[in-house]
């Protein structure tokens, strides 16, 4: 196979990545979720000199795509605090629910790009965060057929 025709393969390859999708959702983020972004900002801008350095068009292409993702995240970033105190339940606070079978959890209302239910995070637009938005202490929440009573609130977390 000549040159040109490999040459070309590649380009296909390469123009079939895709664009991240990005949400229609507000773009909520905790100190920490926008620590993260900038995080993945500067990984991703020294990861894009050692592609274009080594002359990698594929992974020069899947960085700039994830560099594209992650600037438009950064600027559509809104930081939210939650007041301290607050007896309500609100974006960036930590909820301890117990289910009806007296199974206690503990969720942190976060971020979409922040979200990572297997450490504790579920992300605001989740239907357990958006069924919590406004309950306080004592109310229940039903989520999937399963009721949860808020048993505690936590500003930080």
């Amino acid at each position: 196979m000549s040159r040109a025709f490999t040459r070309e393969d590649d380009n296909e390859a390469i123009a079939d990545i895709g664009e991240r999708p990005v949400s229609s959702h507000r773009n909520l983020v905790t100190e920490h979720g926008l620590a993260l972004i900038e995080a993945e900002l500067a990984e991703l801008r020294e990861e894009l000199g050692k592609a274009e350095r080594q002359a990698d068009r594929e992974r020069l292409a899947l960085v700039s795509r994830d560099l594209r993702y992650w600037t438009a995240r950064r600027e559509s970033a809104e930081l939210s605090v939650p007041e301290p105190g607050s007896d309500v339940v609100r974006f960036g606070m930590g909820v301890t629910l117990e289910g009806d079978d007296g199974k206690k959890v503990h969720w942190k209302i976060v971020g979409e790009d922040e979200a990572d239910p297997a450490k504790g995070t579920i992300s605001h637009v989740s239907p357990m965060a958006v069924a919590l938005f406004g309950k306080s202490l004592g109310d229940t929440a039903t989520v999937n057929g399963n009721e949860w009573e808020i048993v505690k609130l936590t500003s930080g977390g």
